[in-house]
């Protein structure tokens, strides 16, 4: 796959890229390491990055509708205003995450470390938490949006 005239493979060393506006469709960028990348607007609709570090990547207003994200490292990424609709998020670490006002309407967040994340005004609408770390507190601080959700019921509580 080429971005921007360069060959991109899996595994990819991409940190501090900056990708803004970025055309990454149905990408294969699994395993690929994003650290601290640039990916505000970026369109990675049905990309494949599972296992991929995007720890402190800024992922603003990105297109990730049905990406695959599963096991990805998302630690501090800055996701506000993403489209998530229909994510595979099993078992990524969110943790601190800011997905203020992020479509994650249907995306799969089974067993994702979801502690301390932001999820102000987020929409997780049918949502699956089965399995899904989050902190005492989000419960209450995020009722309104944690309540649309399913399995919540199934989620962990974790200081």
């Amino acid at each position: 796959m080429k971005i921007r005239g360069h060959e991109i493979k899996p595994d990819a060393d991409l940190r501090d890229a900056n990708l803004w506006n970025a055309d990454l469709k149905k990408a294969k960028l699994k395993k690929a390491d994003l650290t601290d990348a640039n990916l505000w607007h970026a369109d990675l609709s049905g990309a494949d990055l599972k296992e991929t570090n995007l720890t402190g990547a800024d992922i603003q207003r990105a297109n990730l509708t049905g990406a695959y994200f599963s096991g990805a490292k998302l630690r501090y990424a800055n996701l506000e205003d993403a489209n998530l609709h229909k994510a595979n998020l099993r078992g990524a670490d969110l943790k601190e995450a800011n997905l203020t006002e992020a479509n994650l309407r249907d995306a799969d967040l089974q067993g994702a470390n979801l502690r301390d994340a932001n999820l102000y005004r987020a929409s997780l609408r049918n949502a699956d938490l089965k399995g899904a770390i989050l902190s005492p507190g989000m419960i209450w601080k995020y009722a309104k949006q944690l309540s649309t959700a399913k399995n919540l019921d199934k989620a962990i509580l974790k200081a």
